[in-house]
């Protein structure tokens, strides 16, 4: 199926919002998905969703390689998140052609529900770096956490980055700022990992991929600048904006 300049440019427009979303606080899937399948709903969804991946990984990518300039990066707890988010990313990825995605919807949603309200009642959450976590209770909570959101960016993907973020802030006790500067490492394993099933089977769009990709390069240019610029508070902000749309779509969705 060939694609057209109208098809692209939408893509394009899309994928710089959602480079500039992921870049912040995770949840680009949430504007790049929909529209890979509102522009080109000929295509298989393991294609769709392959495009995804590759448009996703150069921005995360450059964001991550902005924060690590200017942010003193809790790497004690991101390698071991890394680590396990790899194999687990291409486990979702090859689960994707067998398992039903719908399943997923209600979790989802409740998990969704409770991140949103605990960081609205808790003003002081994510305000203060304060890492509280050493040695092997460290590691074994950041494999939990690279292991479980590997598997479901891989499978599924909406959010990953948004959850990655509230977690390193629950259990690790992060601020915003660094605990979304951790999320784009472990968000770089999943993508590659999930790449790795995807691009081999021929899951993906070449042109579509070309485009996205440096369109969402240039969102995570202005992401990352704003959140390095006005810090935690902006991220904090961006955060709940982006679970309440992710709330409202997931709703939409499974009700």
């Amino acid at each position: 199926m060939s694609i057209e300049a109208l098809q692209l440019a939408a893509l394009a427009l899309g994928s710089l919002f959602a480079g500039f979303i992921d870049s912040v606080v995770g949840g680009g899937a949430l504007v790049q998905v929909p529209a890979l399948f509102s522009a080109l709903p000929g295509e298989a969804p393991a294609a769709l969703l392959g495009t995804n991946k590759i448009a996703s990984v150069l921005g995360t990518t450059n964001a991550a390689w902005r924060y690590a300039r200017r942010v003193s990066m809790p790497w004690g707890s991101i390698l071991p998140a890394v680590l396990a988010a790899l194999p687990c990313s291409y486990l979702g990825a090859v689960a994707v052609v067998w398992l039903p995605r719908e399943m997923l919807r209600p979790i989802i949603l409740f998990m969704l529900i409770s991140t949103a309200v605990y960081t609205f009642r808790r003003k002081e959450f994510g305000a203060i770096h304060r890492p509280r976590l050493t040695g092997v209770r460290q590691i074994g909570c950041a494999v939990a956490v690279g292991g479980a959101l590997g598997f479901y960016d891989g499978f599924f993907g909406p959010g990953a980055g948004s959850f990655l973020i509230f977690l390193f802030i629950r259990f690790f006790g992060f601020d915003f700022l660094h605990a979304s500067a951790a999320s784009k490492m472990v968000n770089i394993a999943a993508n590659l990992a999930a790449i790795g099933y995807f691009v081999p089977n021929g899951f993906f769009l070449p042109l579509a991929a070309a485009v996205m990709a440096s369109a969402n390069v240039g969102g995570s240019f202005i992401g990352t600048h704003l959140a390095l610029r006005h810090g935690s508070g902006f991220v904090r902000r961006v955060f709940l904006a982006v679970i309440s749309a992710l709330i409202v779509k997931f709703a939409w969705d499974t009700f």
